[in-house]
C-alpha cells in the first residue's frame, strides 16, 4: 500500500486528515479524484444546509477569536503617552506624510513637545527616510481619525492589523488544515502571543508588513483551491485522461496576491523575499494539482501552462505596486531625492526618464544604508535565536515615581518586551523541526506551506547577521510559526492505540492551559501597565531578556 502524505497509507487516510491531498502521494481513480472532500459525508456531495452551517460556524468561530485579539489590544491603547522605540520614527513620518505628502524634516528632540500635543514642529525641508511609505500611510491612516495629539492615533492603525492578522490566520489555518478547530486553535495562538500584542500596539512597521504577506498567503491558498477544482473538473470522466491538462485562464486572487505583496514591499524591502517563495509554492501547488488530476506530463505542464503565468501574476504585479506606492513621492517635487535627475543631468541611468532616475537614485542610497548599518545596540540579536526569543527587545522601561503612589512598593516598573509567549515560540520551534522531518521523509505538502513563511521570513537574515538587527523582526513570520504548532499539536493527537492517544490528549490540553496561564501572567510587561520592580524581575527568566 502506497505510503502518503505524513506518512499515512492512502487507504486507510482519515476523511479529516488536514495533511490529505497536498503532497505526491499514489493517484486515487479519477472517479475518486472528482468527489468533494467533506468531513460529513465522505465521498459525497453534502447537503446545501449542511455547506452551509459549517460556513456559518466557521465565520462565527473566526468572529469569536478577533473579538479575543481585540480585546488583548485595543484597552488603554494610548498607555504609555510617549513614543516607543521606533514609534519616534514612524509616528512623525507619517504625521508630516499626511501634512506635507512627503516625510518632513523635525527639530533636534522634538519628542517632548510632540507628546505633550505641540505636533507642528516639523519643517517643509524633506527628511532622508530608509523604508518605503505603505506602513507610514496606514499609520497616517490612525492620525486622520483620531489626530496626532492622542496616542490612540499613533497606535490604533497598529492594533486593527494585529486584530486583522488573527482574523486572517483563523481562515487560512483552516483552509489549510481543512478544520474549522484547528483554524480556531491558530488564530488564538496570535491572539495572545506578547509578540504579536506589542506588535499591535505599537505603531512599528513590522505589524503591518505581516498582516500583508499573511493576507497574500491566504489569497494564494484560496487561488490553489480553486485552481484544483478547475483540473478536477475537466478531467473527471468520462473524459479520457490528459496528456498536458487544460491552461487555467485568469486567477484573480493570484493576482491579488501578487498586490499584498508588492503592498508589502512598499512597507520593507524584506518582504521581496516572501515573493520568491510564495512564487516557488504557488507553482508547485499547481504542479501537484496537475499530478493529482491524473495528467500524463504534469510537470513538463506545470513549467509551460502555470510558471509562466504565476510570474507575471506576482512579480510584475508586486513591482508596478510597489512603483505605485510612491505615488506622494513622485507628486511633490519637494520630497527627498525627488529633483535629483534635474540637479544632476548627466548621471545615473540616463535611459531612464527623469522621475525615475530620481527614485532609482534614492533607492541606490537607501540600500547603501541598510548594507551598512552595523551600528551597536544592547538589544541587537542574532537571527539564530529568534526563534526561542533569547534577545528579546526592549520597546519601554521607566520607573514611575513616586513609587508607592505607582504600585505600593518601593520600586515600580513600566515595560513593553517585544517578547512572544514563550511557551508558544519554544513549543513552535520543536514543532518547525518536527515539519522538517515530515517534508524530508514524507514529502507532507501541508508542512511545506508551514514552512513557507519561516523560510521568506528568517533564513534570510542569516546573511545580514552582521547588520544591527532585532527579534521582533520574527513578528513577520511568526503566523507560520503558529501554524507549524497547531500542525503539529495535531500530527501528535493522531495514531497509535486508545491509550496513547488519551495520554497524549491530557499532555496537549495540559500545555494549552499553561500556554493561557503564561500570557496571563506576562500581560502586564507587554502592555505597560505599572508594576512593582519584583514583579518585573520574576518575568526576565533568562538573563538575556534583561
Amino acid at each position: 500500500m502506497g505510503r502518503g502524505v505524513g506518512g499515512v497509507p492512502d487507504g486507510r487516510r482519515r476523511q479529516d486528515d488536514p495533511a490529505r491531498g497536498h503532497g505526491r502521494q499514489a493517484r486515487p481513480p479519477a472517479e475518486a479524484r472528482t468527489r468533494p472532500r467533506c468531513t460529513v459525508y465522505p465521498g459525497a456531495v453534502p447537503p446545501a444546509s449542511v455547506l452551509r452551517a459549517h460556513r456559518v460556524r466557521g465565520w462565527l468561530v473566526a468572529a469569536a477569536v478577533t473579538v479575543l485579539a481585540a480585546a488583548l489590544r485595543l484597552p488603554a491603547l494610548g498607555r504609555p503617552h510617549s513614543l516607543v522605540f521606533d514609534e519616534t520614527y514612524y509616528v512623525k513620518d507619517a504625521w508630516t506624510l499626511l501634512r506635507l505628502g512627503y516625510e518632513g524634516q523635525w527639530p533636534a528632540d522634538p519628542n517632548p513637545a510632540f507628546e505633550a500635543g505641540d505636533v507642528y514642529g516639523y519643517s517643509a525641508s524633506a527628511a532622508y527616510v530608509v523604508h518605503p511609505a505603505v506602513g507610514k500611510w496606514l499609520i497616517a491612516a490612525g492620525l486622520q481619525v483620531f489626530g496626532a495629539k492622542d496616542p490612540v492615533g499613533w497606535r490604533i492603525s497598529a492594533a486593527v492589523a494585529g486584530i486583522v492578522a488573527v482574523l486572517l490566520l483563523t481562515r487560512v489555518a483552516r483552509r489549510l488544515f481543512r478544520s474549522t478547530m484547528l483554524g480556531a486553535v491558530a488564530g488564538a495562538l496570535l491572539a495572545i502571543d506578547g509578540a504579536a500584542i506589542v506588535a499591535s500596539r505599537t505603531s512599528l512597521l513590522d505589524g503591518f508588513l505581516m498582516v500583508l504577506v499573511l493576507a497574500a498567503f491566504g489569497a494564494l491558498l484560496l487561488d490553489r483551491d480553486l485552481a484544483a477544482e478547475r483540473l478536477a473538473a475537466s478531467t473527471a470522466p468520462p473524459r479520457a485522461p490528459q496528456r498536458w491538462g487544460p491552461g487555467l485562464g485568469l486567477r484573480p486572487w493570484r493576482l491579488a496576491a501578487g498586490v499584498l505583496l508588492g503592498l508589502a514591499v512598499g512597507t520593507k524591502w524584506s518582504a521581496l523575499y516572501f515573493v520568491a517563495v510564495f512564487g516557488l509554492l504557488t507553482v508547485g501547488w499547481d504542479a501537484s494539482a496537475r499530478y493529482r488530476a491524473g495528467v500524463r506530463l504534469w510537470w513538463q505542464a506545470t513549467v509551460l501552462r502555470d510558471a509562466g503565468p504565476a510570474f507575471l501574476s506576482l512579480v510584475p504585479v508586486a513591482a508596478l505596486t510597489y512603483l505605485a506606492t510612491w505615488f506622494s513621492w513622485f507628486a511633490h517635487p519637494g520630497a527627498y531625492g525627488r529633483q535629483w535627475a534635474v540637479d544632476h543631468p548627466g548621471e545615473g541611468v540616463q535611459w531612464l526618464p527623469p522621475a525615475l532616475r530620481s527614485l532609482w537614485k534614492y533607492h541606490q542610497d537607501m540600500w547603501g544604508f541598510h548594507n551598512g548599518l552595523e551600528t551597536p545596540h544592547d538589544y541587537a540579536a542574532s537571527p539564530l535565536g529568534w526563534p526561542v526569543q533569547w534577545r528579546p527587545t526592549s520597546f519601554f522601561y521607566q520607573s514611575p515615581e513616586p513609587a508607592q503612589q505607582a504600585c505600593g512598593a518601593d520600586h515600580c516598573s513600566q515595560a513593553i518586551t517585544s517578547l512572544g509567549n514563550p511557551l508558544i515560540w519554544w513549543l513552535a520551534s520543536i514543532a518547525v523541526l518536527l515539519c522538517v522531518w515530515w517534508v524530508v521523509r514524507h514529502r507532507d505538502g501541508v508542512a511545506v506551506a508551514v514552512l513557507s513563511g519561516i523560510v521568506a521570513g528568517w533564513l534570510p537574515w542569516f546573511a545580514y547577521a552582521h547588520r544591527t538587527i532585532f527579534t521582533f523582526y520574527s513578528i513577520v513570520f511568526a503566523p507560520w510559526m503558529i501554524l507549524a504548532l497547531t500542525y503539529a499539536g495535531w500530527r501528535v493527537l493522531q495514531g497509535g492505540d486508545d491509550v496513547g492517544r488519551t495520554v497524549r490528549r491530557v499532555v496537549v490540553a495540559a500545555l494549552a492551559v499553561l500556554v493561557v496561564a503564561v500570557s496571563v501572567f506576562f500581560y502586564p510587561v507587554w502592555t505597560a501597565q505599572v508594576v512593582t520592580f519584583r514583579f518585573w524581575q520574576l518575568h526576565m527568566w533568562l538573563p538575556s531578556w534583561v
